[in-house]
């Protein structure tokens, strides 16, 4: 199997990826921005709602649709009836935890050449099945679609090394995306979606588990530092 020996092997490789993470949460911070990072902020809204859809399915419920809007918001509509007031805190846990958990995946799988690419296939695989079994609005489907093209296009049509750098930058911008949700998971238990008025998710665990959803939130946040940091280091540490 291909080892890396440029991007996922070196310090500079490890700089860039810690470099892409601190501009992104910056550029994050003004509304110019947030124009720019636009397309990622759709793409963690995917990684978010197919976090709770997966979930559900995983404690053998159902995933009925995910619906996402201009605003980069976007709601999954699911049930679980394995587990009773914990199975549904882990599915309402699965959306905020689902862009870290596949950011770290992608950049375990920058480890060698093989695993990058058949990462990027399968990404881009289930973006298309997404549009086609879940996705219910044009613009998440129109969105998806492209993306899933994209990250396929990258898979098949460009060289290793690239399909290492990507994998990488997906994965570092899943991750990072969860520290731009902090006003919804710090916030107000009630959140606007599309017009609609709805309990956050951590607002739902808290529901469920009792403690506070700001407890929830740390939590999250605390985890998904840990998930970019232990994947760094796998990814960075000896091929051997």
């Amino acid at each position: 199997m291909s080892k890396l020996t440029g991007l996922s092997s070196s310090k500079i490789g490890l700089t860039w990826l810690i470099v892409a993470a601190i501009v992104t949460i910056i550029l994050w911070q003004f509304p110019w921005g947030s124009y720019i990072l636009y397309p990622f902020s759709i793409l963690a809204t995917w990684f978010h709602e197919m976090g709770h859809g997966l979930t559900a399915i995983l404690l053998g419920g159902n995933f009925y649709k995910l619906l996402m809007f201009p605003d980069g918001s976007g709601i999954a509509y699911n049930s679980v009836s394995f587990g009773g007031r914990i199975g549904k805190a882990l599915v309402a846990m699965g959306g905020p935890m689902g862009p870290a958990l596949a950011g770290g995946l992608l950049i375990l799988s920058s480890r060698r050449y093989k695993t990058a690419r058949w990462c990027l296939i399968g990404l881009g695989s289930l973006m298309l099945l997404s549009v086609l079994l879940w996705i219910r609005t044009w613009f998440g489907a129109v969105a998806m679609a492209l993306w899933g093209l994209f990250v396929l296009l990258i898979a098949f049509q460009t060289p290793q090394g690239i399909q290492a750098w990507m994998v990488q930058f997906l994965g570092v911008q899943a991750i990072v995306s969860t520290y731009h949700q902090k006003e919804y998971l710090f916030g107000q238990s009630s959140v606007n979606i599309n017009g609609q008025q709805l309990v956050s998710d951590t607002g739902k665990i808290a529901e469920y588990l009792f403690l506070p959803y700001w407890f929830w939130a740390t939590l999250i946040i605390i985890i998904s530092t840990l998930i970019f940091w232990v994947s760094l280091n796998i990814a960075y540490g000896s091929n051997d």
